[in-house]
């Protein structure tokens, strides 16, 4: 049994000895030490018990021996006793030692996984939202989970294993050294023909897997995509169910038959390598039985030989490859920190201040702005690329200047790509302007701290993102405090309090991926209760009716009517219709406010708006709808 752990452990080794051999920097170890200094005396209990373990590892085969010279020698039946009830007690011990060491191992590995995964995982939350709309999902998920639990292996199984292994080879060789030398050398010339056959297999295997892995990869990102409900929608409307079935079968049947042949190499290594050891018993016993029939060697020695020979190649294969174990997790904790090493463009200063109480003011002051290039956010292993795209910091937008006054509505319209939802991306913080300023009440965002630009601020977009939760989830993410009056209240408020009520859970009601259980209104409508839940004092709407039939359209703007009343609000909208209240519209175009003033004003101006109001209103048959007596009308 030990030979066969052994074999694989070796096997094992062998196949990560063709990965990544990078040279580790003295940085990346001090790091590690900071991350298990919290944790040092576990980590001191842990080396302890193990080297413990592996003293009495050693000490069980060399009582076996002497029971069988006691009884050779015709011993009294107490000294044999004595001698098997100290093996019984080493037993129990090693038993209970190994369940504590577990313990102490599952501990200390779980607290770093902890650790590593709570700091990784705070870090990418304070990242911009340009890091994530380059980077892919499952990549990033795989540092929290595959590259962290490969750093943790690094104390929770490679730091102990080199401790023990390498205490119980010098104990086992010493012992062995000091019953035959003659024989221990021997046998140790057997040791190549172990350890050579796992490295050429391990780097057969390696291949395998790593085209393994790359199929599964494909097959997982094909199922990620197909089985979202957009996804899903997509192929039943355009897709080809019959062509991305047999690219999913070619693919898993190139699977399949790679584990097959690597299920095969497995055992064909294995059986070789026990068909080794079982070879150096039959040497310890041939040579040792020679000597003992000799008198030069006694007959308990020879079991005490053929014992600890088993308790020498595993060490000594461990061993061999405790170089490319420890480099491999060296390397994950690299992974893990290249994430951390990430600097957030958006940081919260130390002495940040809360927004004044009382009605806001919005306010741009000459502001431009470029979005970053990918090498200021993102990393290249992240975005599956080579390198990173270098482009970037062209300017979009060109000395925004506006005001928007307490209580009042500002309306952005111009052409699609004009600028109008990067300045709207502004004002929560999404990004910072380069230069210029952005205001609340007078006070620059940046000067601002997080968590009151967010109890002020609240913003529904065209595609109002919800989460695979409750209604009740997705409503006490913007105020976690809200009662269950409250709840109803902000659905009553957005038209949505009859909906929910008829739903099989209620507020526990599941609303699926994205919220696409709900329909485009309701779910838009369930976003504005969200922002009427979180009361806060500006409002921006980005396109929040344009994808939405005439009925929808109706309930949402009844919606937002709710959402507006009382507060500064800054909405984007294509139909201009929507936006003939605003006290104030803004014509974007490249970036720059070409037009600003009331919809009277810009009509008697003759400029762009004027020219857009024309293409949308002057066609044949198309007449500017009215807005509602009493409510204005929204986009």
């Amino acid at each position: 049994m030990d030979m066969e752990v052994t074999a694989w452990t070796s096997l094992h080794n062998a196949i990560n000895a063709s990965q990544d051999r990078r040279p580790v920097s003295r940085t990346t170890l001090r790091r590690i030490v900071g991350f298990a200094r919290p944790h040092h005396r576990q980590l001191y209990r842990f080396l302890l018990l193990s080297v413990v373990t592996a003293l009495l590892a050693v000490a069980t085969p060399v009582l076996a021996g002497r029971v069988v010279g006691a009884i050779v020698r015709g011993r009294d039946e107490g000294t044999v006793t004595r001698i098997a009830l100290l093996i019984a007690v080493i037993a129990v011990a090693e038993a209970g030692l190994g369940l504590l060491t577990r313990r102490l191992s599952a501990t200390l590995g779980e607290g770093l996984i902890l650790d590593l995964r709570t700091a990784v995982f705070d870090h990418v939350q304070r990242m911009p939202v340009a890091f994530f709309t380059r980077t892919r999902t499952g990549a990033l998920v795989s540092r929290l989970n595959n590259d962290v639990i490969g750093a943790q292996r690094a104390f929770s199984n490679t730091l102990s294993g080199v401790v023990s292994n390498l205490v119980t080879l010098l104990l086992t060789l010493a012992v062995m050294l000091s019953i035959s030398w003659q024989i221990t050398l021997l046998a140790l010339v057997l040791l190549p023909v172990f350890v050579v056959p796992a490295r050429r297999m391990g780097a057969r295997m390696a291949t395998l897997q790593r085209e393994a892995a790359h199929h599964n990869a494909a097959m997982g990102t094909q199922m990620t995509e197909r089985f979202s409900a957009p996804g899903a929608t997509l192929v039943k409307l355009f897709g080809r169910p019959a062509d991305e079935s047999a690219e999913f079968a070619a693919r898993a049947r190139r699977v399949r038959d790679i584990g097959i042949r690597t299920a095969m190499a497995q055992s064909t290594f294995i059986t070789a390598l026990t068909l080794v050891s079982a070879l150096a018993l039959a040497l310890v016993y041939g040579l040792g039985g020679f000597y003992a029939l000799r008198g030069s060697l006694d007959p308990g020695a020879v079991v005490a030989l053929a014992l600890l020979l088993t308790r020498l190649y595993a060490p000594l294969t461990a061993l061999a490859g405790a170089r490319v174990e420890v480099m491999s997790a060296l390397v994950s904790f690299e992974r893990v920190f290249e994430i951390l090493d990430l600097r957030p463009l958006i940081a919260e200063k130390p002495d940040a201040r809360r927004v004044p109480d009382g009605p806001v003011s919005v306010e741009f002051d000459r502001v431009s702005f470029g979005y970053p290039s990918a090498d200021k956010v993102s990393l290249a292993s992240l975005e599956d690329v080579a390198t990173l795209d270098s482009r970037g910091g062209t300017q979009v937008l060109h000395d925004v200047s506006f005001r928007a006054e307490p209580g009042h509505m500002v309306a952005l319209v111009g052409s699609s790509g004009a600028g109008k939802s990067t300045i709207a991306q502004l004002l929560p913080r999404l990004y910072d302007a380069d230069s210029g300023s952005v205001r609340l009440n007078g006070v620059d965002v940046r000067d601002l701290s997080a968590d009151s630009v967010r109890e002020t601020l609240g913003m529904v977009t065209q595609d109002g993102h919800l989460f695979h939760e409750s209604v009740r989830a997705n409503l006490l993410l913007a105020r976690p405090d809200a009662t269950e009056d409250d709840i109803w209240d902000a659905l009553r408020r957005s038209r949505l309090d009859g909906l929910v009520a008829s739903l099989p859970d209620g507020l526990d009601t599941i609303v699926g991926e994205r919220g696409y259980r709900l329909s485009g209104g309701e779910r838009q409508r369930l976003t504005i209760a969200r922002l009427l839940l979180a009361r806060q004092r500006v409002v921006i709407l980005d396109e929040a009716t344009a994808h939405l039939d005439s009925t929808s359209e109706a309930a949402v703007q009844e919606a937002l009517a709710e959402a507006l009343e009382g507060r500064t609000a800054v909405v984007i909208a294509h139909r201009l219709s929507t936006v003939r209240a605003a006290d104030l519209i803004l014509v974007v175009e490249d970036g720059r406010v070409v037009e600003r003033g009331t919809h009277t004003e810009l009509l008697a101006a003759g400029g762009r708006y004027e020219e857009l109001h024309r293409t949308q209103f002057e066609r044949p048959g198309t007449q500017e709808p009215q807005a509602r007596q009493g409510a204005p009308a929204m986009p």
